[in-house]
């Protein structure tokens, strides 16, 4: 680590880490009667434990250390002493997003259009702080980022660029996408909504299924099938449009502050500077998707390293049969086994960004990080929950929260299982997929 990146590392590691929340006393909680040893056991056990056994900050930047710690210090300020009820409601809490806009951490990567430079690796770095913290907050915004404002970037001209991309990186506008479809999720590649040209404007049919920010986006980037030519397209279609409705799916027990939505599409008029110039077939779509199994990937480390952290907070604190279960070989066993995935986990997704960074990431070495990052980080949140024993079920200790939320994380951007057969057709040179 260079001398200046230790002077960024000392300047945000007071405000970083110095404890800030008590679990039992989140807003709307204040009436909970806790026991004390549960009260001892749950104060601040969230918070970061900086845990980097391979020092992996040692090949941060300094804008990239910056960066990490701006973002762990608003969620841990922010976010996480109200997200445990807003996860336990459904609701997604809008106060934050202005707040999240004050930060400037809208980028990814992107150039101009009032985004914020940084490299992949500093993108992957917010979404890994993020989910630390919460995955519903960082899902909405690789949705926003990630997913909508990127099809704009990668797909749309330089007008639509102008258009949208400035109060998109303001946070003025929330972004969300539709592609999967109630009958297709695996097989998106296989778009049944359609679109029609008449004269100067296009009329889009069909339903699309869990578009995250969908149920109160600003613009949704719409994907449909070309009646014509019988290619995917791309489609901004706004909130307003009388032709489009959303509805929110209920009853989710992953991600449940993200407004997932059923969309239903009817004669939805958009005129020809609302569809993307550049997406004239799936395969530009897979453009957008490419980057974020590279977010999902990070997404995941930020899950494990908190589950992690957790349960060895716990194992500390934790007292049976008169000492710490952090001194017995099962428990000690276990935080190595965790220890040992999550690190993985980490070294995985700096050297995937900086092959993005480079040029040289391509579609199988992404399926591959997602692949693996998200099913050990459900390996590793099923751990901790078994650490912490009856309590790991309690909000109060976040780890059901976490392990809940992974789920969607091995599904969504493509299941696991899919991206072992893109990683096993490239490696065998068979492909498996029907």
């Amino acid at each position: 680590m260079t001398a200046a990146a230790r002077v960024v590392v000392a300047r945000h590691l007071d405000k970083a880490i110095r404890p800030r929340y008590v679990a039992v006393n989140s807003p709307g909680r204040e009436g909970v009667v806790m026991t004390t040893t549960v009260t001892a056991l749950a104060q601040d056990i969230g918070l970061a434990r900086e845990t980097d056994y391979f020092l992996m900050k040692d090949q941060l930047t300094e804008d990239e250390l910056g960066l990490l710690y701006r973002v762990r210090q608003f969620a841990e300020a922010e976010v996480l002493p109200v997200v445990n009820l807003y996860w336990e409601r459904g609701e997604f809490p809008f106060e934050l997003v202005p707040k999240l806009g004050a930060l400037n951490i809208v980028g990814d990567t992107m150039a101009g259009y009032g985004t914020t430079p940084m490299s992949a690796v500093g993108a992957g770095l917010l979404t890994y702080e993020l989910s630390r913290v919460d995955g519903s907050i960082a899902t909405f915004f690789g949705v926003h980022v990630g997913l909508a404002m990127q099809s704009v970037y990668l797909l749309g001209s330089e007008e639509q660029r102008q258009r949208w991309l400035p109060p998109m990186a303001r946070l003025e506008k929330i972004g969300a996408f539709a592609l999967t479809e109630p009958d297709h999720g695996s097989d998106a590649v296989i778009l049944e909504a359609t679109a029609r040209r008449d004269g100067s404007e296009w009329v889009i049919n069909g339903r699309k299924r869990w578009p995250g920010n969908a149920v109160w986006c600003d613009v949704i980037v719409v994907f449909a099938r070309d009646t014509d030519d019988g290619q995917v397209k791309a489609f901004v279609v706004e909130k307003d449009n009388p032709g489009y409705a959303a509805s929110k799916i209920e009853g989710k027990v992953s991600l449940r502050m993200v407004q997932n939505a059923d969309i239903t599409l009817t004669n939805c008029r958009v005129s020809e500077d609302a569809r993307l110039q550049n997406c004239n077939s799936f395969a530009d779509v897979a453009k957008v998707l490419k980057g974020t199994r590279n977010t999902v990937a990070w997404a995941s480390a930020g899950h494990g390293v908190a589950a992690y952290d957790i349960a060895l907070n716990y194992a500390q604190r934790r007292t049976q049969f008169g000492r710490p279960i952090a001194k017995n070989q099962m428990i000690q066993s276990m935080l190595v086994e965790m220890l040992g995935e999550v690190t993985a986990m980490q070294l995985y997704c700096i050297r995937l960004g900086r092959l993005i960074d480079d040029g040289k990431m391509n579609d199988t070495r992404a399926a591959l990080a997602k692949y693996f990052c998200s099913v050990k980080a459900l390996h590793v949140c099923r751990l901790a929950r078994d650490i912490l024993g009856g309590n790991g079920i309690l909000l109060d200790f976040h780890v059901m929260r976490h392990l809940c939320d992974t789920e969607s994380l091995v599904t969504y951007e493509g299941t696991a299982e899919i991206q072992a057969l893109i990683v096993g057709r490239d490696i065998t040179g068979q492909g498996a997929f029907t």
